[in-house]
């Protein structure tokens, strides 16, 4: 393989997002000097466990991981989807892994069926209820809503885990185009606030202070409280809240939080509200949780102009854009809107076929 054809990055920054992009682009990428001054040099065990996932998810890929772990070259091979299994390290929660399914399942020979055990939900990741009540119904812009599915079988509260979810996705032959640029006005909030091994009350408390937040902007409230007991609950007690706001177009906003040892429900509600309304606040078709997906959707669609809204960019969105040039040798046109202080986004897609799928 050519020097032109292998894509080259340096450190652990981003490195799952320059995977995924590795596969869906067919090109080899390789990533030097990961943590190589540390004093725990190389990749990480979420990190290897991640590239076993992708092993897992694919036919025919080849990774490389050099002696001292600080390099890996992944030559990718074709997304087939499958039955997939996999014990998750505890370090992150399964929502890091997730992300990776969610932006490569619809591109599969077949439909994909992953269960992930672990930590269901922290405050690194997007946990699973943000992902089954934002990620996946964002795929509705791209024509990829029928048969996706996220159960939470069990959950896992961080340190020791013990959660299981079940994900499945469809296979999708092109993506539709997408044209979303009017965020229009919140209407509408729904949540779940979810306890495991504490006392049932926990999570009606962080309830109620996220409504006495959040009643000030919208009265269509509802947040649903989910607790979980005996093998259901996990390992380890813990709780936390997810919060999704829908807008009259269909824009969908989220915030969650986690709690840490010592905090009180409270605390968690009322905190996690606020950052809601921050969000909000930002405006945009796609929050700052899922502008990647987006990103690599809009980039993946038909050779047609693709046009959506963000509020502000992300560092991980900026990068992003940077790594899909390299991948797909495609840019996007980035336009401010000073009177709603966003950005408009239009790139033209590569017209990317699922040639893997079987047509009926």
């Amino acid at each position: 393989m050519s020097k032109r054809e292998l894509v080259q990055y340096k450190g652990h920054e981003f490195l799952k997002q320059r995977l995924v992009l590795s596969l869906l682009s067919q090109r080899a990428v390789r990533i030097d000097a990961i943590r190589a001054d540390d004093t725990n040099p190389g990749l990480l065990d979420y990190e290897i466990s991640l590239l076993r996932l992708l092993e897992k998810a694919t036919n025919g890929t080849r990774i490389v991981i050099s002696p001292t772990g600080t390099s890996v070259v992944l030559r990718p091979g074709m997304i087939t989807g499958g039955h997939i299994s996999m014990d998750c390290p505890v370090s992150r929660s399964v929502g890091y892994y997730l992300e990776a399914l969610a932006a490569l399942a619809p591109f599969g020979k077949e439909p994909m069926v992953a269960t992930l055990r672990g930590v269901t939900m922290d405050n690194t990741d997007l946990s699973v209820d943000t992902i089954r009540t934002a990620t996946l119904v964002n795929y509705r812009n791209f024509g990829l809503d029928d048969g996706v599915e996220l159960r939470i079988t069990r959950r896992g509260a961080p340190p020791r885990g013990g959660g299981e979810v079940r994900f499945v996705c469809p296979p999708v032959r092109a993506l539709r185009p997408l044209r979303f640029v009017d965020a229009g006005h919140i209407r509408r909030i729904r949540g779940i606030s979810y306890a495991t091994r504490v006392s049932p009350q926990t999570a009606n408390r962080m309830v109620e202070t996220a409504r006495g937040e959040l009643n000030r902007f919208i009265p269509d409230i509802y947040i649903y409280t989910d607790v979980y007991r005996g093998a259901e609950a996990g390992l380890s007690p813990g709780f936390g809240i997810s919060l999704v706001a829908e807008s009259t177009t269909g824009a969908l906003m989220t915030a969650e939080l986690c709690a840490n040892p010592g905090d009180a429900p409270e605390d968690i509600g009322r905190n996690a509200a606020q950052m809601l309304l921050a969000e909000i606040m930002r405006g945009g078709c796609f929050d700052s949780a899922h502008q990647w997906l987006a990103l690599i959707l809009m980039i993946l669609g038909p050779e047609h102009a693709a046009k959506t809204r963000f509020g502000k960019l992300t560092p991980r969105a900026i990068q992003l854009l940077r790594d899909i040039r390299d991948f797909f040798n495609t840019t996007f046109t980035i336009k401010p809107d000073p009177s709603s202080s966003t950005v408009l986004l239009t790139c033209l897609g590569t017209g990317y076929v699922n040639v893997g799928k079987k047509t009926t």
